[in-house]
């Protein structure tokens, strides 16, 4: 007979987890994250994420804003969600864990955090304590007028996750703007895990010795349906619920996170630098003027801010999953929208199509090309250009083996 706690390990499977989806407007066409969609309600989110996408964990980021409270809660009214016993609202077989994207400014600028919560009941208690020091806590992503630390330990008091979001990000992240060390502006041990960003992987991060006791995490930061899952975790955990995630990155009881599926960091918009005036990627940053046209103006790539805040050669911790470089199928040039159904249609999800589907059967549904593009990303393969600037890098549509 085994162990109990051979029997508790094998209860435990694989799931997909995405933690960083904005919902754009509510059902009744309220603003929510301006930059996002205007068709990224949480309905259509969880619907995507389910049907379409097969990722059985998501964060939604927005849930702090009371109309998309009053959403969720009709919903569960009406039986389209039930309410997880360890946390999160479930459709189907995906629960959504309730969470809050918040700006900060200490240090040398402003900076965003990620911070999740257990239920709606406590994403209420969340939004009562927001409305005090913040402007609008109906919209996404707004300044909170209280220290990182009183937010910290608010988050703690509830039981909540606490995440610095895409932290080697130029605009509004802890290492692109604010410090070059997160403990000057954080309590490191009421971190729960770090946000990568889509133009870092963990080479890059764990250059940074600060960086190793914590869990990385990939997310999308998806601002549109068919985003959703370009970047996310594979976690082991017993199933998809809050409780599971915070088990699984403080990596207790066997859970953890099993890898990272994140872009290559040369198709993320901020991985070189880029000269605002000719759009021409710098060779280095520590160059005082533009090489092609003597322009002094740049966007400092995470590239080269991560090179001069690093105080280690890059080592990863005996903890550290492998960073999976992650094509998702926007990404696979020639496949439009409606081969994108067909493939849908023939294999149900978008992770299905990325990992587990047979090439001859994609290549009877898409065609030889796409398939051989697939085939190429899922070996690592692909040739890709670099983005930097905000411009995303390209796989190059030409590219033959």
């Amino acid at each position: 007979m085994a162990s109990p706690g051979v029997e508790w390990e094998m209860k435990l499977q694989e799931i997909f987890a995405d933690l960083h989806i904005h919902i754009g407007r509510t059902q009744g066409n309220l603003p929510v994250k301006i930059t996002a969609a205007k068709n990224m309600t949480f309905e259509a989110i969880i619907k995507e994420a389910f049907h379409r996408k097969g990722i059985q964990l998501i964060g939604i980021i927005d849930a702090q804003s009371p109309p998309v409270q009053e959403e969720i809660q009709a919903g569960l009214d009406k039986g389209l969600y039930r309410e997880h016993p360890e946390g999160g609202i479930t459709y189907g077989d995906t629960t959504c864990v309730l969470g809050a994207e918040i700006e900060l400014k200490e240090g040398a600028g402003a900076f965003h955090v990620l911070v999740y919560l257990p239920g709606l009941e406590q994403m209420r208690e969340l939004t009562a304590w927001l409305e005090r020091y913040m402007k609008n806590v109906q919209l996404s992503t707004q300044r909170l007028r209280q220290s990182a630390l009183a937010l910290q330990e608010k988050v703690w008091e509830w039981g909540g996750l606490f995440i610095p979001a895409h932290v080697f990000t130029p605009f509004k992240s802890v290492y692109g703007n604010a410090a070059p060390r997160m403990e000057q502006l954080l309590d490191m041990k009421k971190v729960s895990a770090v946000e990568l960003g889509l133009s870092s992987d963990s080479v890059l991060a764990d250059q940074l010795s600060e960086l190793a006791p914590f869990t990385f995490v990939t997310n999308s930061d998806a601002h549109s349906l068919p985003k959703i899952g370009r970047e996310y975790n594979q976690l082991l955990v017993r199933d998809a619920s809050f409780q599971e995630l915070k088990r699984a990155l403080a990596r207790e009881g066997g859970r953890r996170v099993l890898a990272n599926y994140g872009l290559n960091p040369k198709l993320g918009k901020y991985y070189r630098t880029r000269c605002l005036n000719c759009d021409e990627l710098w060779p280095s940053s520590q160059i005082a003027c533009c090489p092609h046209c003597g322009s002094p103006k740049k966007v400092k790539g995470v590239k080269d801010r991560i090179e001069e805040i690093a105080d280690q050669p890059s080592s990863h911790p005996t903890h550290r999953p492998p960073y999976i470089y992650q094509v998702p199928l926007e990404f696979i040039p020639k496949l439009g929208p409606k081969t994108l159904d067909k493939l849908l249609q023939a294999f149900g999800t978008e992770m299905n199509v990325l990992h587990h589907a047979e090439l001859e059967e994609i290549r009877q549904v898409a065609g030889a090309a796409i398939a051989h593009y697939i085939q190429l990303a899922r070996e690592q393969r692909l040739a890709l250009s670099e983005g930097g600037g905000g411009v995303y890098g390209k796989v190059d549509p030409l590219q033959k083996s």
